[in-house]
């Protein structure tokens, strides 16, 4: 396999397991359900994308044709992942979840 194809891979994987890690760190680390809801959906999302990219060019690369299932997935991954962490956060707010004292705003009593 060509080189840079080899690094571009590399690069793609290394950027997507460190976005994948900043996620899982802001879901533990970060004070309530809110504030906790954007690790998975910001940055997770964009690092299972940056790992199925890489993903993609490798089998593209190595086999004869495109390899389209990955950016199939990835399209599903960046139309749901929004949608869901929308209705989390209805629910949330119907609930009335406590929040940190440090996070602003109280989008229930608007």
């Amino acid at each position: 396999m060509n080189p840079w194809i080899e690094g571009l891979v590399a690069l793609f994987l290394l950027l997507g397991s460190v976005f994948v890690l900043i996620g899982a760190i802001g879901l533990y680390r970060l004070p309530d359900f809110f504030t906790r809801l954007h690790g998975p959906t910001k940055a997770t999302t964009l690092g299972v994308g940056a790992l199925l990219l890489a993903s993609m060019i490798f089998f593209s690369s190595t086999e004869a044709g495109l390899s389209l299932h990955e950016l199939l997935i990835t399209l599903f991954l960046f139309i749901t992942a929004p949608v869901s962490a929308h209705m989390l956060s209805k629910a949330a707010m119907q609930k009335k979840l406590p929040l940190d004292p440090r996070t602003r705003g109280k989008p229930w009593e608007s």
